[in-house]
Order: C-alpha cells, then sequence, then structure tokens
C-alpha cells in the first residue's frame, strides 16, 4: 500500500471496465481537453475527425455524447461502416474523392485532426467555415506544411493539444463511464507483446492494444 496526494488519484468508477477504460487516460484526456479548451462541446455543431485510430474513434464518440454532428475524415472507404455503424458518426468523406471534399468545402466548424502521418493541411481547412479552428492531436514524425493564405481569408485558426490534467481526466472519465463510452481494445498477454508490436507498425489494430498484466503474470 502506498499514500498518495489526492490531487495525484483518479476515482476510477466501478462501472467502467478497467481493460477499456484505462485507455481513455490516455486517448481519451487527448481528445476531450482539447475539445473543452477549444469550444468543441456545443450541440449541434458540426465537427470533422481526421483519421480513425486510437485517437478519432474515441473522438468521435466523446463528441457524439456532447451532442456534435460528426463526419470522419478518412484517406479509405474502408472505415466508412465502421465509422457509422459502430461509432456513431452521422457521415464519413473519404479526402481522396475530390468531388466531395469540394461539396464538403465550408461546412464544418471543427475539425480534429487526429492523423499522426505527414499530410496535406490544405484540404481540411477548406472545410471549415469562416472563424473555425482546425486542431491537431496527431504527431507527425516531420513538419506538417501550413499554407497562409486560407487562414487569412478564412480568418482560420490551426492549434493543438496534447493531453490534460488531473481534473479534465476526472472530468471526462466520469460521465464516460455512464454513458458506456470506452476504447475499442485488443487485450494481449504479455509474451505476445513482440507480436503486437509488429501489427501496430503495420497499422493492424482496432483500435489499441492493451496487455492484461495480471493473468500473464499469474501464470
Amino acid at each position: 500500500m502506498i499514500v498518495v496526494d489526492q490531487r495525484y488519484v483518479l476515482r476510477f468508477p466501478d462501472n467502467l471496465p478497467l481493460d477499456t477504460g484505462a485507455t481513455l487516460l490516455c486517448a481519451g484526456i487527448t481528445v476531450y481537453s482539447p475539445m473543452k479548451y477549444y469550444g468543441m462541446t456545443e450541440a449541434g455543431k458540426h465537427l470533422g475527425v481526421a483519421g480513425l485510430g486510437g485517437l478519432g474513434h474515441v473522438a468521435v464518440k466523446i463528441a457524439k455524447a456532447f451532442g456534435l454532428k460528426v463526419t470522419v475524415i478518412n484517406s479509405s472507404p474502408k472505415e466508412e461502416s465502421e465509422a457509422i455503424d459502430k461509432l456513431g458518426a452521422d457521415s464519413f468523406l473519404v479526402s481522396t474523392d475530390l468531388e466531395k471534399m469540394k461539396a464538403a468545402m465550408g461546412t464544418m466548424d471543427f475539425i480534429m485532426d487526429t492523423i499522426p502521418a505527414v499530410h496535406p493541411l490544405l484540404p481540411l481547412l477548406s472545410l471549415l467555415k469562416m472563424n473555425e479552428k482546425l486542431v491537431t492531436v496527431g504527431l507527425p514524425d516531420k513538419p506538417l506544411e501550413l499554407p497562409i493564405f486560407p487562414l487569412v481569408l478564412g480568418r482560420k485558426f490551426v492549434g493543438g493539444s496534447q493531453i490534460g490534467g488531473m481534473k479534465e481526466m476526472q472530468e471526462m472519465i466520469d460521465p464516460c463511464a455512464k454513458r458506456n463510452i470506452a476504447a475499442d481494445i485488443e487485450l494481449i498477454r504479455m509474451e505476445d507483446i513482440n507480436t503486437a508490436m509488429g501489427r501496430l507498425a503495420k497499422s493492424d489494430v482496432r483500435y489499441r492494444f492493451v496487455i492484461d498484466v495480471g493473468n500473464s503474470l499469474s501464470q
């Protein structure tokens, strides 16, 4: 047993499973914090979620809990059914479909960019209404090109966010437990870590790996 200051401890809801709930302390707070800070919480507003991975799928769930209209923006159409039928997104936009991207220009109030790879920002900025915000939480390993004209002409904003503090984590996790919001995971044993890392490198995971440490160590 240990004694810690209460400011550094979370009250983990009894009805929230440890395996799916644990990832909310990473992916959940990473998308929740910028939603609160940048005002992405007004019901009826239109949020675009760029990328449907470990962060993006949680962003969809939390945004829908706030009452937002959510469009997933993805480079591949393969995830459309999952985004709409399973995660609850209102629509799906393939970023390589130039005709549909053009039709969606100026329709979104916010965009949360969860893409971890280098990608163009211009198509995403074009989707925003005037005076609105694109917030990135993805971490590409190389700089992104930031086009200035769309920012100036549309008085648009590009911001970023990394994670949140303890107060925000508790503020996030309590309503998630009440609404049965949690990350979609694959539970693995410690001996399967190497295999999981190989799959992770190929983006072959829906959407987070969680290590079952207790059962692994008990054997």
